[in-house]
């Protein structure tokens, strides 16, 4: 398992979201709807438990713990920023 951010996405955090080098970000599955895809990802920052995997990416750490590893399956996740803002891909 390995989470993946684009130096676009370290810089939106950054400079849109406010983030700071120091901040620990947690990438956590949430529920949100009932559909064909009723799990999403959420983030908050936050200082790890039982980190699963973590990386440093201009200077501020973004990690997911192991209660929320069984959704990626073993796939690489990564977070990236596209037109419409942060976006969460996982795979290749």
């Amino acid at each position: 398992m390995e989470i993946v951010v684009t130096p676009s996405a370290a810089a939106c955090f950054r400079e849109e979201w406010g983030y700071e080098a120091g901040d620990r970000v947690r990438v956590f599955v949430r529920y949100v709807s009932g559909g064909a895809e009723p799990y999403g990802f959420g983030i908050m920052r936050d200082d790890p438990m039982d980190p699963a995997a973590l990386v440093a990416v201009q200077g501020i750490t973004f990690y997911m713990e192991q209660k929320d590893a069984w959704f990626l399956e073993g796939k690489p996740l990564t977070i990236d920023l596209q037109e419409d803002g942060i976006v969460f891909r996982l795979g290749g």
